[in-house]
């Protein structure tokens, strides 16, 4: 038998509903106690990795809905020092995202361990150890290997939060530059490639050397780009007033970007409809 002591109605509530959706042939007794709240006597008839392993995988359930958004606010005040709240949620919100497994191609995760995965053997081997088990003691004071785990995956989330805010600066300052700018050409057609091709409006494609005689005569150091970037610059440099990309997919990062930085100049279209199609005979 292993006695396990819980304060929180909640926290019982969801490590029962846990526990049995885990492994059904457990037998569970719940009471109070007067001093230590919840008591859960849980019989196993026949003990074994198994059993042990589905509790320890309730506690860690138990955990992470009800413990681990304060924990990461901890951190994010305690250990990071933010007192803005709206920082402080973005960071959590970029935490929780990153510990459940955000795809984010900048974020390195490699030295890392798995959250849940490292909380589990932390509750395995305290279950396995003990015959009664004081999960708020456990919590406040044998889980400090975890938290540092969680610091770690908060440091991610700041560094995301900071790139995306360079980023948003840098779009910012593109779209100021273009707002002042006039067209130098007033429509270009791109095909959404690596790099971007760019059309005239008569179907004649930009050579390297017409784009690169554009990016010389702009200052495009001032915004942070150069003549050798082959997506952004051009259009920079030429600031249409209407760009027409086709491709098949919106959602590519180099898109993206244009559509953020250009806005209503913008149109995606599919490559199907790209008007200049002997172009495309030849590319293929």
């Amino acid at each position: 038998m292993l006695d396990i002591y819980m304060e929180s109605d909640k926290e019982v509530i969801s490590f029962c509903e846990a526990l049995f959706q885990i492994n059904k042939k457990i037998e569970l007794h719940w009471k109070t106690h007067d001093e230590w709240g919840n008591h859960l006597q849980i019989e196993i008839k026949d003990v074994d990795n198994s059993s042990l392993d589905s509790i320890a995988g309730a506690l860690v359930d138990v955990f992470m809905f009800h413990r681990l958004s304060d924990m990461i606010r901890s951190v994010i005040q305690d250990e990071f020092y933010y007192t803005n709240q709206d920082e402080i949620d973005k960071i959590l919100d970029l935490t929780h995202w990153i510990i459940t497994g955000g795809d984010d191609e900048n974020i390195d995760l490699t030295e890392t361990q798995d959250p849940g995965l490292f909380l589990e053997s932390l509750f395995n081997s305290m279950v396995k150890n003990a015959c009664t088990v004081h999960y708020d003691s456990l919590v406040k004071f044998r889980i400090k290997p975890f938290k540092e785990l969680i610091k770690c995956f908060t440091g991610l989330a700041i560094d995301e939060l900071k790139r995306e805010e360079d980023h948003l600066s840098f779009i910012n300052a593109l779209r100021e530059y273009i707002a002042k700018k006039e067209a130098v050409i007033p429509t270009v057609y791109m095909l959404q490639e690596d790099p971007f091709v760019f059309f005239h409006s008569n179907g004649k494609r930009f050579t390297n050397m017409e784009l690169h005689m554009i990016m010389q005569k702009e200052p495009l150091y001032i915004v942070g780009l150069d003549s050798n970037e082959k997506n952004l610059s051009p259009l920079i440099a030429m600031a249409p007033e209407n760009i027409l990309i086709y491709g098949e997919n919106p959602d590519e990062p180099k898109t993206l970007t244009i559509i953020n930085v250009f806005q209503e100049r913008v149109e995606f279209k599919p490559m199907i409809d790209f008007p200049f199609p002997q172009y495309l005979k030849n590319y293929e």
